[in-house]
């Protein structure tokens, strides 16, 4: 058995009933103290889709009319519910329970899910970790019910239910259509208990497959997990304060032994990081977050930070402590293999690592993708033998073929996308290039070198062999030097093949 396997996994879920209402009190998009509900229109009918806790307690629920809702409450105030809101507001409040445990799920549209094991030594106990995520979300306004079990499945159930037997969980726990609900009702089985008693088989067999493997997760009977908003990161260290702190100085402070932390770590692994995400944890449930990318694994602690200053200097919005940080955690989610070396004895030089560190400063200042690189490609088609990327791209190491020694370019610098058409006397049909004629300007070839005959990749094309091209470099009477071809080959692949001029030389 794997060390994963012999961890007991646990989950913490909170289930927010009332976050429709809540958000647009939060918003002011109804007024408090005042009984409303958020509607939306469902088969041509304006239904509820929310109502507040005011609403509910005079018996309005969701899924009546809004006809209906106003016959038995005149007047009722009626707001238009936005779900896409009501997201927003759940991946917010998700952000914020990354500071319990890096893995995190948003179970729509009421539940957040945490993977919680190995993260409860902070707290002290489960349920002093439950304690304060439920005293933070009461601070934000939001109505929550909490439990912990062994699947995320069970978790949920629990604390949308409030209770804490699964055993004594209603059918609907487990989120069947409400026909196969019905009839399992009819059938005397009302609660998970009853149809934990039962054999799997004939339910598979009355209600489909579906049912046993809900129920199974349901009971523990499969190790399900949860799909983490983020994935695990490779490398993550923290630090929490018993007082926030409200000085930025003190937050890029801290951040600095956290790299230095983190590259301890990459060391020890022989490994160096590509990209760093800093996270900063406001006591009100604001979360700031910081990244940075590298165009080469790096564990130096000075480079890492002194891009992190970059990139805070190009914040339009400053960090703004608030009431302060109370954690501030640094992770690093994408490493590669980094050995150690001496530039003089690898055939580097300083400059080359000079240059590396200006190209990640002016990528992480201008922007990811401002700063670019080419890349060789796999393929003898010219517009595909080289792309461009970022530099920041997370890529293998390649090299650009070797030209010949002695020989000169053969391609030229620029290249037009796509080639533009020009019009070319030649002296026989499948010759090379008299005279050509290229935005209303004539030219008079004196002096050509080619053919140079490309193929169609045609084991690369669905339909068709494509057209054969001949590349000429001509120069005309002032000097200048194109790079043209001649699309397709005369009378066999077409009667009258077309020119193109495809780049200039420098």
């Amino acid at each position: 058995m794997t060390e994963e396997a012999s961890v007991t996994r646990r989950y913490l879920a909170a289930y927010l009933p009332m976050l429709s209402a809540e958000r647009a009190l939060k918003t002011n998009a109804a007024p408090r103290d005042t009984v409303f509900v958020l509607t939306e229109k469902v088969r041509g009918a304006v239904r509820l889709a929310a109502v507040n806790a005011l609403a509910l307690a005079l018996g309005i629920v969701p899924g009546l009319t809004l006809a209906d809702a106003r016959a038995r409450l005149p007047g009722l105030l009626a707001v238009a519910h936005d779900a896409a809101a009501d997201r927003a507001l759940l991946e917010w409040l998700a952000d914020g329970c990354e500071r319990y445990s890096p893995m995190v799920a948003v179970d729509l549209p009421h539940n957040i899910v945490l993977d919680i094991a190995g993260c409860i030594e902070a707290y002290g106990s489960e349920t002093a970790l439950a304690a304060d995520l439920q005293s933070r979300l009461h601070r934000q306004g939001m109505t929550a019910q909490l439990a912990c079990a062994d699947t995320p499945e069970a978790a949920v159930a629990l604390a949308t239910f409030a209770t804490i037997d699964v055993q004594a969980l209603p059918v609907a726990a487990l989120r069947v259509a409400a026909e196969t609900r019905l009839a399992l009702t009819r059938a005397g089985l009302k609660t998970i208990g009853d149809l934990a008693q039962r054999p799997r088989a004939p339910l598979a067999a009355r209600f489909g497959p579906e049912l046993p493997e809900l129920l199974a997760r349901l009971l523990g009977d499969i190790d399900a997990r949860i799909t983490p908003r983020r994935a695990l990161p490779k490398v993550l260290v923290e630090r929490r304060f018993a007082e926030p702190i409200t000085h930025s100085d003190a937050a890029l402070e801290t951040l600095n032994r956290l790299t230095m932390q983190a590259t301890v770590i990459l060391n020890a692994r022989g490994a160096g990081g590509r990209r760093f995400e800093a996270m900063l944890f406001r006591s009100d449930g604001h979360v700031g977050r910081l990244w940075i990318e590298t165009g080469q694994p790096t564990r130096e602690p000075k480079v890492i930070v002194r891009l992190f200053r970059e990139k805070i200097e190009t914040l339009s919005d400053p960090l703004d402590p608030g009431f302060g940080y109370d954690l501030i955690r640094l992770t690093v989610p994408v490493t590669e293999p980094l050995a150690a070396q001496q530039l003089q004895l690898n055939g580097g030089t300083v400059a080359d690592a000079e240059i590396t560190a200006l190209l990640d400063r002016l990528s992480t200042r201008l922007g990811r993708h401002r700063v670019r690189r080419f890349r060789p490609g796999d393929s003898h088609i010219p517009e595909q033998a080289a792309f461009e990327l970022a530099v920041a791209e997370t890529m293998p190491p390649c090299s650009w073929p070797a030209p010949e020694p002695g020989e000169p370019p053969l391609r030229p610098l620029h290249l037009f996308e796509p080639p533009q058409r020009i019009e070319v006397l030649a002296e026989v049909p499948d010759g090379p290039p008299r005279r050509f004629r290229w935005r209303s300007t004539q030219h008079e070839v004196t002096r050509y070198e080619g053919p140079e005959r490309i193929a169609a990749e045609w084991w690369r094309r669905r339909s068709g062999r494509g057209l054969t091209r001949d590349y000429y470099r001509i120069e005309d009477l002032r000097g200048r030097r194109f790079w043209v071809f001649r699309h397709g080959l005369y009378a066999t692949e077409k009667p009258v093949p077309d020119w193109y001029l495809h780049g200039l030389f420098a």
